[in-house]
């Protein structure tokens, strides 16, 4: 091996082995900021004592080593800022709330109930609702936000809704909705997706002008429209529905993109198969409940928040998930209905709502003061 190659990464090792010692030391007066915290009442972040301690690190770094170190101590503060939650934030009402919950719904999900969702038989929310719950009775309405009203009210025990699509994206209507009604999210459930194009009894595709379906089934199958451009497709508010007006229409001129069974319960024949862009597309639903439930099986969470409308803002919370190795798996923003250019984060990670250190943050951002609306939407196993 190279000479200077060797004795370069013994200085690093020796180099390495002098900053553990001062992590070390570090974290320890970390732990004594926290407990001094703790007796007064500060918050865990300062962003303003942050702020000074970077403009002195940069300045002693220089132009050239700028970037880098501020990027080294902003890491160090997410991991300071961990371990101060984990001793400040031990208790909170909102880890209180988890905590109970969990000790009440120790046992498996429920197998009867009544279930809320949209459409008819035969709609996906209704293949969804019977794999949530094996043996439901559903109720369906017209409308998504019927379901949260359903749930909400008390009418039925949970509802089920589509959150996304893996072809066509995220369901904006029902996360729009999220932010007006009270609910939380106790379980989920990721559905196949098989469209199939279905018309009255004889029917053949040269027949067919118009093509009803819901707006994100039809978005689903935009290859299918582009290789027969003489089909109109024509939105409608559910797969099912659509499926049970084309079979009672008596038009000859109409068909409908839906699931099989819906084929069957309707009287109708299957014209085109594998009409869908992608054969591995899913749909995520949510089962939505009036009351925090969470289940021993819980490896998911979502919570919605609002953020100061300023630089680094979304940042610096993704970065208090990163120090306590969580995973993201989705972050959706929406529009606060009524408010210029101001936006609502939905966040879905994994991780096990018993963990510590999940409760510590969680209970960190519900008392952040920058922080104008948080909502703990739920912990919940996902098939």
């Amino acid at each position: 091996m190279n000479n200077r190659l060797t004795q370069a990464r013994k200085e690093m090792d020796r180099i390495d082995e002098g900053l553990v010692k001062l992590f070390l030391e570090r974290l320890a007066v970390s732990r004594d900021v926290a407990k001094a915290k703790l007796e007064t009442g500060g918050p865990v972040s300062d962003p303003a004592r942050e702020r000074e301690i970077l403009t002195h690190v940069i300045e002693a770094a220089g132009p050239e080593n700028e970037n880098s170190a501020r990027l080294f101590f902003t890491t160090l503060f997410s991991i300071s800022k961990a371990l101060q939650r984990g001793i400040i934030n031990a208790d909170s009402p909102l880890v209180e709330e988890m905590r109970s919950s969990l000790a009440a719904h120790a046992h498996p999900f429920p197998t009867r109930a009544f279930v809320a969702c949209c459409g008819t038989e035969g709609s996906y929310a209704q293949q969804a609702a019977t794999r949530l719950v094996k043996t439901p009775t559903i109720v369906y309405f017209n409308s998504f936000e019927k379901v949260f009203e359903a749930v909400e009210k008390g009418l039925c025990a949970y509802g089920v809704l589509p959150v996304e699509n893996s072809t066509a994206g995220s369901v904006s209507a029902v996360y729009d909705l999220m932010q007006s009604h009270s609910f939380h999210i106790s379980r989920a459930v990721r559905l196949k997706i098989d469209h199939v194009l279905l018309a009255p009894r004889g029917v053949k595709l040269g027949d067919i002008r118009e093509v009803a379906s819901h707006p994100h089934a039809l978005a689903q199958c935009s290859g299918f429209f582009k290789a027969h451009p003489e089909l109109k497709g024509v939105p409608s508010s559910n797969t099912a529905l659509a499926a049970k007006e084309v079979a009672a229409s008596g038009r000859r001129d109409v068909g409908v993109i839906a699931s099989r069974l819906c084929a069957e319960l309707y009287g109708l024949d299957v014209v085109a198969e594998g009409i869908q862009d992608s054969t591995g597309s899913y749909t995520r639903f949510i089962c939505i409940s009036k009351d925090l439930e969470i289940y021993p099986d819980a490896g998911k969470i979502s919570i919605m928040l609002s953020l100061p409308h300023r630089p680094g803002a979304l940042a610096e919370i993704i970065s208090k998930f990163a120090a306590i190795d969580v995973n993201l798996t989705k972050l959706e923003s929406r529009p606060v209905p009524g408010v210029d250019f101001e936006f609502r984060f939905i966040f879905d990670f994994e991780a096990s709502p018993a963990d510590a250190s999940v409760q510590s943050l969680l209970a960190e951002l519900s008392r952040d003061p920058e922080i104008e609306h948080f909502a703990f939407l739920g912990a919940y196993g996902e098939r």
